[in-house]
Formats: structure tokens, C-alpha cells, sequence
């Protein structure tokens, strides 16, 4: 059965269930029971401190438990397909980011269609990667570490949270920029990874900010750059990377979804109370801490960010010349 003829079926069963559900949302009765938020990542990463920073208030703001079930493999697709597929009741979240994006062009043999099978209800934040070694690692720059690097081509390691994750690509992109060329070593998750550069099992990764931030401040790993353009506030004294590869920048971004068919009411009431938690100075604070920046939106407004940031990434995958095996 073809993706099309799939999607057509999904609507027409959801179809039947909608009207219910509108009169239980206007009724005032939603949420009912608890609520969970999907994410594509193993505990303790980025991702995962988000979602469960976002679940404690909307624990509080909603009057139900919302719990973080983590189901991390094939770069959240194995998260993104259960979404997909669940029921549109609002009682499954999808928290999607940056690897929802590429995964969504890089892998023409998904099963779903994450971006007409899932429903934008909310942006929650962004900020930059940042690239980090091991202190035991010989470059304190990023021009040591090119400088290091070409003289042993595929000899460093580079360690990512999933093959086509937002730092698979990333550190694809700095290899196809800087011309060097490191061995690429996957793992399940940002935690995982860091972990492994700990341990001094790869010597290089391209990590969310707010999963190595504490490593950094610690002094257990060393930050050669952050990702973006300019440098960020959370670490003043680390370089941009365009300050050595001009025009490199990568940032990224995390929101919420729902499957597609969840009535309208839902995804309003959600997008409310998302919202009112990114303009709650705690959680402000929190996200700044964490070097992260509240990126507070209307799911029509993040419809069309998606839409941009599935076709930045597609043009990145193909100057990079991943591919998925």
C-alpha cells in the first residue's frame, strides 16, 4: 500500500472521530486523563530536558500529568512515526526538532509523512550547537583542529546522536566547508554521545548547547565554537564558527506537534498555554540557562518555519552528499 492511499485511509478514519472530539474540547472536559510527550531521544539530552522542563508546566497550567516517554532510534523517526500514527485526541505530543527536519528529505523510505502527518502546535526554542573535544584532545582553536585534522584524514572521531541527526549534519557540513575529512560514529542520542566524548572514545561533537553547557563550564569537555553566526550569550568567550569558516552557521530548534485530525480546539488550547510558559520569567530563565532563546509562535507561523527549515536542510544534505543506508 502506497504512502498515498495510507494517508487517504488515516483521514477517513480519523474523519469519524473528529466530531466527538470537537464536543469534548468545547465542552471543557480536555485534558481528562494524562498527557505524553514523545521524544525521539534518549533521557538526559537536549531534547529531552525541554520536553520535560515544557511537561512540568503544562502539568500545571492543564490540571493533568504530562509525561516524557522517550523512544530514541533512527534519528526520531522511529518518535515521529508513533505520532503519526496515533490517535488525534491531544493525549500524544510529538516533540520534534532540528533532526524531524532532515530527516523529513534525507530518507526517501519513511513510512509517514511527518510534514502532513503531524500538526504544529507550538515552537518552543532555539539556539546554537557547539563544537566540543575532549580536554585530552591536542587543538585549542578550530584552526588547530583543521590544522590537526588534515594531516590525518578520517582518523578523528565524530560522534552524533543518530545518522542524520541536526549534528550528523552539522559536522558533515564543517568537513564539506573546512575540507577535512573525520569518521563518523553514531550513537542514540545527545547523552549517549557525550558520554562516549567523555570517555574519550571520539575526540569530536557537535552538541546541543544546552546538553554540554555543564561539561563546558566544568571544564570535562572543551568548546572549540558555538554554531552560529555570532556568538552566544551563554558562552561569550567561545568563537563563532563563522569567525573561522565564513558563512557556516546551523541553529537549532524545537516545537511540539500533534497527529494530524486533532481538533482544532486542542491545538489552540496547547499553543496558549505553550506560549504562556515561554513568557514566564522562570522559564525564561531556565531556557536562558540551558542557552536556549523561547521562540514563542501560532501554529500558522510554525507551519511555515518548518516548511523553511525542511528546505535549508535539504539544500545542506545535498551539498554534503549524505545519504541513509
Amino acid at each position: 500500500m502506497d504512502l498515498r492511499r495510507r494517508r487517504f485511509l488515516r483521514m477517513a478514519v480519523r474523519a469519524i472521530i473528529l466530531a466527538p472530539l470537537s464536543r469534548i474540547a468545547r465542552g471543557g472536559s480536555y485534558p481528562s486523563r494524562p498527557i505524553r510527550i514523545v521524544v525521539g531521544f534518549a533521557p538526559g539530552g537536549g531534547s529531552d530536558i525541554l520536553a520535560r522542563l515544557m511537561a512540568r508546566w503544562l502539568s500545571e497550567r492543564l490540571g493533568q500529568s504530562v509525561i516524557v516517554e522517550n523512544r530514541p532510534g533512527a534519528a526520531t523517526n522511529t518518535a515521529t512515526e508513533a505520532v503519526v500514527r496515533a490517535v488525534p485526541d491531544g493525549y500524544t505530543l510529538l516533540m520534534f526538532s532540528t533532526s524531524t527536519f532532515i530527516n523529513a528529505t534525507l530518507d526517501d523510505r519513511l513510512r509517514f509523512d511527518f510534514i502532513h502527518g503531524i500538526v504544529p502546535v507550538a515552537s518552543l526554542a532555539h539556539g546554537p550547537l557547539v563544537m566540543v573535544v575532549n580536554p585530552s584532545f591536542p587543538a585549542g582553536t578550530v584552526s588547530a583542529f583543521l590544522e590537526h585534522a588534515r594531516t590525518r584524514p578520517g582518523a578523528i572521531a565524530m560522534a552524533s546522536s543518530g545518522p542524520g541527526g541536526a549534528n550528523h549534519v552539522a559536522g558533515e557540513l564543517f568537513q564539506a566547508m573546512a575540507d577535512v575529512k573525520l569518521l563518523h560514529v553514531p550513537y542514540l542520542g545527545d547523552t549517549p554521545a557525550l558520554v562516549a566524548l567523555l570517555g574519550g572514545h571520539v575526540q569530536v561533537y557537535f552538541g546541543t548547547l544546552f546538553g554540554s553547557i555543564q561539561f563546558i563550564r566544568s571544564g570535562e569537555l572543551r568548546a572549540l565554537a558555538v554554531t552560529t553566526a555570532k556568538r552566544a550569550d551563554a558562552l561569550p568567550e567561545v568563537p563563532a564558527m563563522d569567525e573561522y569558516i565564513r558563512g557556516y552557521e546551523v541553529t537549532a530548534s524545537n516545537g511540539l506537534g500533534v497527529p494530524e485530525g486533532t481538533p482544532t480546539e486542542i491545538v489552540e488550547l496547547l499553543n496558549h498555554e505553550v506560549n504562556a510558559g515561554l513568557d514566564d520569567p522562570v522559564v525564561q530563565a531556565r531556557l536562558a540557562d540551558l542557552g536556549l532563546e523561547g521562540q514563542a509562535s501560532s501554529p500558522p507561523e510554525l507551519k511555515r518555519l518548518i516548511a523553511e527549515e525542511v528546505e535549508k536542510w535539504g539544500r545542506a544534505i545535498k551539498l554534503t552528499g549524505i545519504r541513509v543506508r
